[in-house]
This record gives C-alpha cells, sequence and structure tokens, in this order.
C-alpha cells in the first residue's frame, strides 16, 4: 500500500522519540529518517522501524486511518502530535509541504524553521508545540493567518507579529503555538507569498 506524507511522518516521530530515549546514535537516526522520506510503500517503512517502541501501535494507527478515511481526507487530523527533535541539528520545511494538524517541536542546541506560506494545511486551525533550549523555532506564515501565542519564556525571547487585515477575520485560519523557550528563541514572521511577490514584479516591470 502507498503511503502517505503524514504516514511518513508518523514513523519519522517514532524515530525521533527513539534518538531522544538513546536508542539510536545520531547516524543512525539521520540515515533511518532519510529513508522513511524516501519511502514509498507501507512495507518499506516496516523494517526502519520495527525494532523500536511504538512502532507497532504507530503502524497500525496509519493503517487503520487509512482504510476508514474517506478518499480527499486528511488523516493528520488524527493520532497524536508529529514530533520533530533537533539536538546539535536543524529541521526545514517549506514549499508546498503537507502540515500536521498538531506538531511538537524540540530543539536543544538546535533549531527549527517552518514555512506555511505555500504549505497544505490539514483545516482551519494548527497547533505548534515548540520546547527550545539554548535553540529556536522560526515560523513563517501567510498575511491571512491569524497567530496565538500561550507559551512563555525563561531568559529567552517569543516573538509574535500583530494582526493584519486579512488576519484579523474571524475565519482567518488559525496558528497556535505553545512550549517554552528557556535561553532560546521562538519567533513568527508575516510575509506574502513568494509567488505573489512575483507576480507583483512582474506588473512593475511590465509597466
Amino acid at each position: 500500500m502507498r503511503i502517505s506524507d503524514a504516514d511518513r511522518d508518523r514513523a519519522a516521530s517514532v524515530l525521533n522519540d527513539a534518538f531522544a530515549d538513546g536508542r539510536l546514535s545520531p547516524q543512525e537516526h539521520s540515515d533511518r529518517l532519510d529513508a522513511v522520506y524516501a519511502a514509498k510503500t507501507q512495507a518499506d517503512i516496516v523494517p526502519l522501524v520495527r525494532d523500536l517502541p511504538g512502532a507497532t501501535a504507530a503502524l497500525a494507527r496509519s493503517t487503520g486511518q487509512l482504510a476508514g478515511t474517506p478518499e480527499g481526507g486528511s488523516v493528520a487530523e488524527f493520532g497524536e502530535p508529529v514530533r520533530v527533535v533537533n539536538v546539535f541539528s536543524g529541521t526545514e520545511r517549506k514549499g508546498s509541504w503537507r502540515v500536521p494538524a498538531s506538531m511538537e517541536s524540540i530543539n536543544i542546541f538546535g533549531g527549527t524553521e517552518l514555512d506555511l506560506r505555500d504549505a497544505v494545511l490539514p483545516g482551519k486551525e494548527v497547533r505548534i508545540r515548540a520546547v527550545c533550549v539554548l535553540g529556536g523555532i522560526e515560523i513563517t506564515v501567510p498575511p491571512e493567518m491569524h497567530v496565538i501565542d500561550t507559551g512563555w519564556a525563561l531568559l529567552g525571547g517569543r516573538e509574535i507579529p500583530p494582526d493584519t487585515d486579512e488576519s484579523a477575520d474571524p475565519d482567518a485560519p488559525v496558528l497556535r503555538v505553545s512550549g517554552l523557550t528557556i535561553l532560546g528563541g521562538m519567533s513568527v514572521r508575516r510575509k506574502n507569498r513568494k509567488t505573489r511577490k512575483s507576480d507583483k514584479q512582474r506588473r512593475e516591470l511590465d509597466r
């Protein structure tokens, strides 16, 4: 059975948990993670995670949800948050990528960069819990996305942009950020989409 981005994210979460517990070395974690995101079928993923705690439940949940989800439905709306762990390393997601409904980003001497402008959102609301210890996370959102921050900082910083006319609309998509920063930073930037910027530049050149 061919797999989705949500299935790859669930397998990656198992690898990240195992790495955080010390069950995988940095090289093993990196090699398996690359293989997970290159996988095309369920059979490709199973050998990469079957020797790790939580793998059986994650794979069973993935198969059950795929079987019970109507075509075109969003698998990412179910299950536990997708976890991304960076220890002396970094993660970057940009362009057209599928955003899980709930994500947990742990950055210890590391960082995460997420660009939601051209991403495929799971629904009206996305939740990201970020834990940054001597690390950071930077999130870029489109002009119409409303941002709510309920996290806190200790000897660190949190930066949230003010609303625009678009993001203040009651029907605007919502990003809820929570978690904590200790000697680290969390920032959300609001930017126009690159395609829109390119269109504007072309119009100016045509004048």
